[in-house]
C-alpha cells in the first residue's frame, strides 16, 4: 500500500509546505516529503534563533501544525497571528484554537481526455478547491479537528465523481495521543484523510479536484525505530446533489494492519495485510462483490546521493464466481549530484500492473489500484495503475532553492493485450480489450514548481501523449495536456 519522500539532506524548495506535498509523484526528491501518515514528515519551517522556536509552517496534513509556539511573544508574527492561535488556557499553552484555509486553482487544458475515445472531446476549464478548517487542542493528548471543503470545475462539460462536490464535510475526527510503554500511541476517529509513502495505491488523491476522505478508525504506535498501524475505514463517496450528502457503507470498505521499521542499510522497511471489498463492480471480465486480500511490502531510502522506493502487492480473493489473482509493483531510484550546479537529479521509475489475460478462465487477473495518486504518472494521469508496464526517466533541477524543473519521458505497453487499456483510476477504454498491440503510447512531460513564498507556490505543467495502434484503433489520438496550478495556503 505504499511510495517516496525527499531523503534527508537534501536541499528542500522553500514555500508552501503543502504544494510540495501536492505533487507527490512527479521525482523522488519531491515524494520524499510527501504526505503520508507512515512517515509523518515535518514541514519545512522558517529558521528562527535557537532561543525562539521557530513559526509553524503550512503542512499538507493541516491537523499537524502546532500553533502553540504563538504563545511565545518572541516568535515573529504575522497578520492574523489573533486567529491562528486563540489560547483557551492562562496555564497551558496546549490548549487553543486555530484556524486556517487553503485553496487551490488549477487551469487545464486537455484535447483528450480517455485520447478522444468515445464522447471525449478537447476541454479548456478551471478547477477550483476550497478548505476551512478549525483545529482544536485541548492540551498536549486530546486533539478535535474539523475541516469544510467546496470543489467546482468551472466550463467543464465532462464531469466525473472527483470533479466537483458542494459543501460538505472533509474531515472531522478526534485524536487522542497517549505514552505507553516506551513508545507512543495515537488514535484518530472520525472522518479523515491517510496515505501511505508515495501514494501508488493509498492517497489523499489531491491531484484531482475533490480529495478522498475515510470514516475511519486509525491507530499508531511508535517506538524506536518500529512502527505499527491498524486502520478499518470506509471510504467517503461524493454524491454532490446537495449540500453535506457525501457518505459512506458497508457497501466499500478498506482495513488492515502494517509494520515499518527503518533499518540502518535499507531504510524504511515495511509489510502490510489489508483487506478491501466492494459490492456490485463490473470488469471487463467479471462482475459482482468484490473481496481481496492484499499483501504490501515496501523499502524505501537514501545514501550518499543515491535514494529508492521499490514496493510489490498481491492480491488476493474472488469476485463474483471467479478467483482474483493479480499483481503490481512500483520503483523509483535516483541519483542526486549535490555538488554540481542545479544539484540535478538522474531517476529511473518502473512499475507495473497485472491484467486479465483470458476472461474465460474463472480467474480475474485484473489489478485494482485502490486509491490511487494520478499524479504518480504524470499530472495528466492518462493511464491508471491497471494492466501496465511503465517506463520512465527523469531529470530533476533547482535552478534556485524555490524552483525545481522535472524533464521526463515514459514508455508505456499493456502488461497483457487479452485485458483493457485503463485511464484514471481503472476505467476501461472502450474496445481495447483484446485487441491487438501491446504498445500503448510514449509522452514527454515538463513540470516546474515554485514556491514564491511559504504561503504561495505554482506550478506548470506539459504533457504530450503519443498513442499506440490499439488506441488509434479504438477511435483515440494523440494527446496533449497543459495544466497552471496557484496554491495558497494560510
Amino acid at each position: 500500500m505504499p511510495g517516496p519522500a525527499r531523503p534527508r539532506g537534501r536541499r528542500p524548495a522553500r514555500g508552501l509546505g503543502v504544494f510540495a506535498a501536492a505533487g507527490a509523484a512527479w521525482a523522488a526528491p519531491v515524494l520524499a516529503h510527501a504526505q503520508d501518515e507512515t512517515s509523518d514528515p515535518a514541514a519545512l519551517t522558517v529558521v528562527a534563533s535557537p532561543a525562539v522556536p521557530a513559526r509553524p509552517a503550512i503542512r499538507f496534513n493541516r491537523w499537524q501544525e502546532d500553533w502553540s509556539v504563538l504563545a511565545n511573544p518572541d516568535v515573529p508574527r504575522e497578520p492574523l497571528d489573533s486567529l491562528k492561535y486563540i489560547s483557551l488556557s492562562s496555564t497551558d499553552p496546549k490548549v487553543y484554537l486555530s484556524v486556517g484555509v487553503n485553496l487551490r486553482e488549477r487551469l487545464e487544458s486537455n484535447d483528450a481526455q480517455a485520447f478522444g475515445t468515445g464522447p471525449n472531446t478537447a476541454q479548456n476549464y478551471l478547477i477550483s478547491r476550497a478548505e476551512a478548517h478549525a483545529d482544536l487542542h485541548l492540551g498536549a493528548a486530546v486533539q478535535v479537528f474539523v475541516q469544510l471543503q467546496d470543489d467546482e470545475a468551472v466550463a467543464k462539460t465532462l464531469y466525473s465523481p472527483v470533479d466537483r462536490d458542494r459543501l460538505d464535510v472533509e474531515q472531522a475526527f478526534i485524536v487522542v495521543t497517549e505514552p505507553v510503554g516506551d513508545g507512543l500511541l495515537r488514535l484518530r476517529v472520525g472522518r479523515q484523510q491517510f496515505s501511505f509513502d508515495l501514494q501508488r495505491f493509498v492517497s489523499v488523491r489531491d491531484g484531482p479536484n475533490v480529495r478522498q476522505s475515510y470514516d475511519a478508525v486509525w491507530g499508531d504506535y511508535d517506538r524506536g525505530p518500529w512502527r505499527i498501524t491498524g486502520f478499518y475505514s470506509q471510504p467517503v463517496q461524493n454524491r454532490d446533489q446537495a449540500d453535506f450528502d457525501d457518505y459512506s457503507s458497508q457497501r466499500l470498505t478498506y482495513g488492515g494492519l502494517r509494520v515499518q521499521r527503518q533499518t540502518p542499510l535499507l531504510g524504511a522497511v515495511s509489510v502490510s495485510l489489508s483487506r478491501f471489498t466492494q459490492d456490485n463492480v463490473t470488469f471487463p471480465s467479471a462482475k459482482g462483490d468484490e473481496r481481496r486480500d492484499i499483501v504490501d511490502v515496501r523499502v524505501a531510502g537514501h545514501s550518499h546521493g543515491w535514494d529508492w522506493d521499490m514496493e510489490a502487492m498481491g492480491q488476493y480473493g474472488r469476485i463474483g464466481m471467479q478467483s482474483i489473482q493479480a499483481w503490481a509493483f512500483g520503483s523509483m531510484a535516483g541519483y542526486t549530484f549535490s555538488d554540481v550546479m542545479w544539484t540535478p537529479r538522474l531517476g529511473l521509475q518502473v512499475d507495473g500492473a497485472s491484467g486479465d489475460g483470458n476472461p474465460r478462465d474463472g480467474h480475474l487477473g485484473t489489478f485494482n489500484p485502490l486509491f490511487p495518486n494520478g499524479y504518480y504518472v504524470t499530472m495528466s494521469a492518462y493511464t491508471g495503475y491497471v494492466n501496465f508496464i511503465h517506463l520512465k526517466p527523469s531529470v530533476t533541477l533547482h535552478p534556485t532553492s524555490k524552483l525545481m524543473v522535472l524533464l521526463a519521458a515514459g514508455g508505456q505497453w499493456r502488461e497483457t493485450a487479452g485485458d483493457a487499456v485503463y485511464t484514471q483510476p481503472d476505467i476501461p477504454v472502450a474496445n481495447t480489450a483484446g485487441k491487438p498491440g501491446l504498445y500503448t503510447g510514449t509522452y514527454g512531460q515538463v513540470r516546474a514548481e515554485w514556491g514564491a513564498t511559504p504561503h504561495v507556490a505554482f506550478a506548470l505543467e506539459a504533457v504530450h501523449f503519443a498513442i499506440g495502434s490499439a488506441l488509434q484503433r479504438a477511435g483515440g489520438h494523440d494527446s496533449d495536456y497543459l495544466g497552471l496550478e496557484v496554491k495558497f495556503g494560510w
